[in-house]
């Protein structure tokens, strides 16, 4: 189970809403704003 970055909802990989790629990592999403958000300013949401 992923944890979506921007709400910290988990998240079912195969069912997730959105999905997103940054620096090489596939990062799940609940809701599609949620994506949206996090493709604004992903290293806000990226914890490295």
């Amino acid at each position: 189970m992923a944890r979506d970055p921007v709400c910290g909802m988990p998240v079912d990989e195969e069912k997730a809403a959105a999905t997103s790629e940054h620096k090489g990592k596939t990062y799940y999403f609940c809701h599609k704003l949620c994506k949206e958000k996090f493709d604004q300013e992903p290293e806000k949401y990226v914890k490295d």
